[in-house]
């Protein structure tokens, strides 16, 4: 089939290019234009026709140019869609998790609604916090755990990290100081990101946020602070040291800023998508989806009047729970905010 489309050795094209999943960068590859993670057997078969293969996925997911990472109105309205009913299950989490149930039982609180998933979806405490993307389990939840939980449909995540306790003193005495030692700097970083970010605001810019506040050894910042989001969970990042791609209306961006301090403080986590649109854009939407645009100006209008973050005009925040972070999963009214 592949020699009859004229691929191969026999005046045919040589050079295929070959659009799988991952894009790779020269910080990843010595050379990533031969790195291809399509299945073997059709990487093999084209090689064996004489075709040099090389990773064509940038076409799509590049930052800056790949053609998946602008979306119109409709596919917007989509990932608004999917974020508002993940917020609203991770609402639901933090307001009704109590000690004694297991993880299994609290997963429950999340009512999923069917979405496709863009990742495995997550609730672990305790010693399993660690675990990253693992199942929940049959652990039962104590007062002073660790805790994280995360739920992606497509063109969202929603994520939080944090201690089921209900103030400082149900935290392990080490770790007592949390909310300032952690808590703190992490939510002054994740709020001058959300402000910094906009058209025409480039990689590096919301990169250095994260270094003025993050860059000390303790927070374990390691991700890029920040990536687009779609179908799948993390397509590409433009954050990124020195980084020149400009963002542009109709982009879809995650705030992922993640600490991995490895030790008795945990984490802390406020992942939600934003996205980007101008005047146009935002015309179209308020027109088109009426609802959705409803439900974006209460969001601006509580993280500017209650959390103290006032966004750009062109950033239209995705997810019901956007700049809300409580430490204390036992008191999830009690949230931080800017002075």
């Amino acid at each position: 089939m592949l020699a009859a489309a004229g691929l191969g050795s026999d005046g045919g094209v040589r050079q295929v290019g070959v659009a799988g999943w991952k894009w790779f960068s020269a910080a990843e590859a010595s050379d990533p234009a031969l790195w291809v993670d399509a299945p073997s057997f059709i990487v093999d078969m084209l090689r064996s026709l004489g075709c040099v293969v090389v990773n064509a996925t940038g076409l799509f997911t590049a930052p800056g140019s790949g053609l998946r990472l602008v979306s119109d109105a409709d596919q917007l309205a989509y990932f608004e869609f999917a974020a508002t009913h993940g917020s609203e299950s991770m609402r639901r989490l933090l307001f009704g998790v109590r000690p004694g149930l297991t993880e299994l039982s609290a997963y429950t609180l999340y009512q999923p609604i069917g979405l496709s998933l863009s990742y495995h979806p997550v609730l672990l405490s305790g010693e399993r916090a660690a675990l990253g993307l693992a199942s929940a389990s049959g652990r039962v939840l104590r007062v002073g755990d660790p805790v994280v939980a995360s739920l992606g449909y497509w063109g969202s995540n929603i994520a939080r990290g944090g201690f089921l306790a209900a103030s400082a003193g149900d935290l392990p005495a080490a770790a007592s100081d949390y909310a300032e030692r952690l808590v703190s700097p992490y939510f002054a970083c994740a709020a001058e990101w959300y402000e910094t970010i906009g058209i025409g605001v480039t990689g590096d810019e919301l990169y250095s946020v994260a270094s003025r506040h993050l860059s000390e050894p303790f927070f374990g910042v390691h991700l890029n602070p920040g990536h687009f989001i779609h179908l799948d969970e993390w397509p590409s990042s433009p954050v990124y040291a020195g980084s020149a791609v400009a963002l542009q209306s109709g982009m879809a961006l995650q705030l992922d800023i993640i600490p991995a301090t490895g030790t008795v403080y945990h984490t802390s986590n406020i992942e939600d998508g934003v996205a980007l649109a101008d005047a146009s854009l935002r015309a179209e939407l308020a027109s088109r989806y009426p609802g959705m645009w409803e439900r974006v100006l209460s969001r601006r209008a509580f993280m500017a009047e209650v959390l103290g973050i006032t966004l750009k005009p062109e950033v239209l925040p995705l997810s019901n729970l956007a700049g809300y972070l409580p430490p204390f999963w036992l008191s999830p009214q009690l949230a931080m905010r800017r002075k």
